[in-house]
């Protein structure tokens, strides 16, 4: 059998096959490799796809991206590896260690452990894996003077998160050890701090609404054990209240269920079964700011303190992908999908044309595969694409060479007709950039 392979990456190089493609079935997924003159038996994979080549492919982290950098975020890199030291001062340590994974540098004598009789002992050869960024974000806000014209200062950080959940609360992509989280963090004066809180929330319902998701908030209040001046506590409530009530959504209250820093406000999607999911979250934090007292000049010249809000509106990528995935059966939106169009010749005479119709595809920014298996008949090879959810199938037989033209068809066997080739990419191009549920429908 004949493959096509796809375009090698360091990794074919180093296992010497390149990968071909990857189509599910109605009972799992399989892998091609192409070895040459040579074959080496079959793969089990043991993850269902659809497998991508690179996260640039998945069009929500795109409409993320491109939404912060329009709403003025700064995207910022962290370290995965802390001093406990830093643990300390924030104060997770005290509250937040056993859900942290601790690790001992190469050369230390104790053995590596998230408990300790003293708590407030500094360990000076232990470091833990960050589970959440705004410590580190604390820092960078501090490792300079600031000015009140730098203000609202805002910083997001897609890096690797740990924290260690119990085995029997994990599940699936819904709650892991290891996620991306879209956490980002807004140092603002407190003049600011409304309009900030108010722009989260208009952030949040605008992702929402192109993701399809409808949405519940709650205000969660202080918890026992938290760190503070009750009276700072109270001020934060009430501001998160009064948000929430211009907003004009909904909302629940959840006292005594905020995060030992600050109350916040949490955001609660439901998935295809009804199961509701903790996804986004506007957290007030009176708090780090003290600990790590942070300052920045004022407009009268004297050092005033800033306040910190912590944001996220996917919460966890991973979660928010399995919700999503859940939600579409796995029949992806066409701005969102992995498998955007297949290009199938009819015969080997068509094969050049068929590639220059994938070229134009990819030119225009969109996710296209060839699939030129003269083992399998047409109608083979089309219901293999249909079963792997390519949103669209571009068919090329003698007369679409001739005419420069395609067949389109979509994954759920919709005839379309025959389209000039400049024209069906851009009105794909258009469908994707609009980013509408059903593309197929409206073609």
């Amino acid at each position: 059998m004949e493959h096509n392979p796809l375009p090698t990456s360091p990794a074919d190089q180093v296992t010497g096959a390149v990968l071909c493609r990857g189509p599910s079935t109605e009972y799992g997924f399989y892998h091609d490799f192409f070895l040459g003159k040579e074959r080496c038996g079959t793969l089990v994979d043991l993850c269902q796809g659809p497998h991508l080549r690179h996260t640039g492919q998945i069009g929500g982290l795109k409409l993320l991206s491109a939404e912060y950098a329009h709403r003025g975020f700064s995207e910022v890199k962290t370290p995965t590896l802390f001093s406990t030291k830093l643990w300390e001062q924030s104060g997770h340590w005290e509250h937040y260690q056993e859900d942290m994974f601790a690790v001992q540098p190469p050369g230390s004598d104790r053995p590596p452990s998230s408990q300790s009789d003293d708590s407030t002992r500094h360990i000076t050869d232990t470091l833990a894996l960050k589970p959440m960024n705004c410590p580190a974000h604390c820092l960078m806000f501090a490792h300079r003077p600031r000015s009140w014209r730098e203000l609202p200062l805002r910083l997001a950080d897609f890096g690797a998160l740990h924290r260690a959940e119990a085995s029997g609360g994990l599940g699936g992509l819904t709650r892991l050890r290891c996620f991306q989280q879209d956490d980002a963090h807004i140092f603002c004066t407190t003049d600011q701090l409304e309009a900030e809180i108010q722009s989260c929330l208009d952030f949040l319902r605008s992702v929402y609404a192109v993701l399809g998701f409808s949405f519940r908030l709650a205000l969660s209040t202080r918890p026992s054990g938290f760190l503070g001046d009750p009276c700072l506590w109270d001020q934060a409530e009430q501001v998160l209240k009064q948000a929430l009530k211009e907003f004009g959504e909904p909302w629940d209250l959840n006292s005594g269920d905020g995060a030992f820093y600050g109350p916040k406000i949490d955001v609660h999607l439901h998935d295809a079964l009804g199961r509701p999911h903790q996804c986004g979250t506007i957290q007030l934090d009176f708090q780090l700011p003290l600990r790590f007292d942070l300052q920045y000049k004022g407009q009268a010249g004297a050092l005033e303190r800033p306040v910190l809000i912590h944001r996220a509106v996917l919460g966890s990528v991973e979660r928010l992908l399995g919700v999503l995935a859940e939600s579409c059966g796995g029949k992806w939106p066409l701005w969102l999908s992995p498998f955007q169009v297949v290009v199938i010749p009819v015969g080997s005479e068509q094969e050049e044309y068929a590639k220059e119709a994938q070229q134009s595809l990819r030119a225009a920014g969109l996710v296209s595969d060839l699939d030129a298996d003269s083992g399998l008949t047409l109608s083979r090879r089309i219901r293999r694409a249909q079963l792997a959810h390519y949103n669209f199938q571009f068919v090329v037989g003698q007369k679409e060479q001739s005419k420069r033209t395609v067949n389109i068809r979509t994954r759920d066997n919709r005839r379309l007709g025959e389209w000039d080739l400049p024209e069906a990419v851009q009105r794909l191009v258009e469908l994707q950039n609009t980013r509408v549920p059903n593309a197929e429908e409206i073609f």
